[in-house]
């Protein structure tokens, strides 16, 4: 049986390359390529033709819901799953629209990525565990409360920055990741501990696990 060839999206070197190692352990895998953006992996994509492409969402140059969309017009027979940190609503559905048929969280185990890819190269829409029951709350109009709704006075880049420290990530990590400078990360935070009148980073956590948020750590 051939190999299902498989190509991995990641800004972050290090989880890159240890899903691509995990990923080349499995009987009838074969990881053809790698890429640290969006705007690269459209064009190895393009050249490479892998089965499955695995893409993160947060990348620099371009993010993986344009990078997606980019693929799926230019290679249709690639199909894309959304391996990210990210659990929100939105961008499950932005991820849906622009083509992918699947997501997973970088949470899951590695059985449930490895299936994910199978299942994805067959043909079929996959959503990793946790996600399928807010597909079906999504599709019947029953939306649970996002975190934005549990913080109004927050804009929607201070409720991202809330869920990254509520998962342990310090500043430089946090600036890294949405690829912005120290000191905005700073004034983020300090908007968000007026707004919601905490008195310091510790009492920040513990408000946003309250709320559901920071529940899944990066790689």
């Amino acid at each position: 049986m051939t190999a299902l060839r498989v190509f991995v999206a990641d800004d972050h070197p290090a989880f890159r390359r240890g899903l691509a190692g995990m990923l080349s352990t499995v009987e009838g895998l074969d990881v053809v390529g790698d890429a640290p953006d969006g705007r690269i992996a459209v064009e190895r994509v393009a050249e490479l033709r892998p089965d499955v492409v695995l893409m993160d969402l947060h990348m620099p140059a371009m993010g993986g819901i344009e990078a997606t969309a980019a693929i799926r017009a230019r290679v249709p027979e690639a199909a894309v799953v959304v391996l990210t940190m990210i659990e929100d609503d939105d961008a499950l559905l932005a991820a849906m629209r622009a083509g992918a048929t699947g997501y997973v969280l970088k949470g899951a185990d590695q059985d449930d990525v490895v299936r994910a890819v199978r299942a994805a190269a067959s043909g079929e829409v996959i959503f990793g565990p946790g996600i399928a029951s807010r597909v079906v709350q999504l599709l019947t109009g029953q939306r649970p409360p996002s975190a934005g709704d549990r913080f109004p006075d927050l804009t929607e880049r201070e409720v991202e920055v809330l869920d990254l420290v509520a998962g342990g990530l310090r500043n430089p990590e946090i600036a890294a990741r949405l690829v912005v400078s120290e000191k905005t990360v700073r004034n983020h935070i300090s908007n968000i501990f007026a707004k919601l009148h905490l008195a310091d980073r510790a009492q920040a956590i513990v408000a946003a696990r309250e709320a559901g948020m920071g529940r899944r750590s990066p790689p």
